[in-house]
């Protein structure tokens, strides 16, 4: 499974953005050729999204490019522009059903041949973004070994609801739930919707504490000044990860006595508790070693 607790949009009609991203380190980059772009420059944000890939590929964070959705009749251009050896994946809006999936799935296999690739390398991350794409969440999820993560849009979901965004995010509350909750039992990362924001670094960091708190895994970025925050908050502090060494240590000793449970500074440790704490650890050695050069 990737780290991908900071994904960072970069409009594909602006060459300019798209220069300036190759100097900036989110866990992904996102050259966007969708809702960033207008319609009628969507043949230019190709071009130019597939002549930047060998390059932003080799500044290092992961390449994953959202193209248009299925209903547009860009979708096969788009990903025919994108597949090959310098991406990771691709990320598709306005996912709908697990037959939008199995259609992806084939599209991209054709295309992994024809580039030489490995069948399934193209990892997807779909949209999960309107009423009908959150009451089959699971079943879109799970309907390809290519998906890696499940990414919540807020602003569609809304559009397609017929209800106004607000700041503190209550009108979702459910859905967003409802999303981080088929992520995991699919067995893939649940990544949140963008803070608009993006002057308000505070307001950011206490919107994607409260997104992890519910189990959102990261979050994707509209301007590269967010990434610091989203890969801060995303990653175990180091007071979790001495914590969660503790709790390990306490109950490995308590385990070795015959004993299924234990306490540490007032609180019981059982199971289920120094399970989440060794969780956490291998979250953070994942980490490390994806930092180390």
């Amino acid at each position: 499974m990737p780290v991908l607790r900071s994904l960072l949009f970069v409009p594909g009609n602006q060459p300019r953005m798209l220069e300036k991203a190759l100097g900036v380190r989110p866990d992904a980059l996102v050259p966007d050729m969708e809702d960033s772009v207008p319609w009628e420059e969507k043949a230019q944000a190709r071009a130019v999204v597939a002549s930047y890939l060998p390059r932003l590929a080799a500044a290092g964070p992961l390449l994953i490019p959202r193209v248009n959705a299925l209903d547009t009749g860009l979708l096969e251009d788009d990903l025919a522009a994108v597949v090959g050896p310098h991406i990771y994946g691709v990320s598709v809006g306005k996912i709908r059903t697990p037959q939008d999936i199995a259609h992806l799935d084939a599209l991209l296999a054709r295309l992994e041949a024809r580039a030489g690739l490995p069948l399934g390398q193209v990892k997807l991350l779909p949209w999960i973004e309107t009423a009908l794409a959150i009451v089959h969440c699971y079943q879109i999820l799970t309907a390809s070994p290519r998906i890696v993560g499940a990414a919540f849009g807020a602003e569609d979901l809304t559009h397609d609801l017929g209800i106004a965004r607000c700041e503190d995010d209550s009108e979702v509350a459910v859905p967003r739930g409802l999303v981080c909750v088929a992520a995991c039992a699919a067995g893939v990362l649940a990544l949140d919707t963008p803070y608009f924001r993006f002057r308000d670094p505070e307001g950011l960091r206490q919107n994607a504490l409260a997104a992890k708190k519910i189990g959102f895994k990261g979050k994707f970025a509209i301007h590269p000044a967010q990434i610091d925050i989203l890969n801060e908050v995303f990653s175990p502090s180091p007071e979790e990860i001495a914590y969660a060494r503790r709790v390990v240590a306490a109950f490995e000793e308590a385990r070795r006595a015959g004993r299924g449970a234990t306490s540490l500074d007032g609180k019981v440790i059982d199971v289920p508790v120094a399970r989440r704490a060794q969780a956490l650890l291998e979250i953070a050695a994942r980490l490390e070693q994806s930092q180390t050069p």
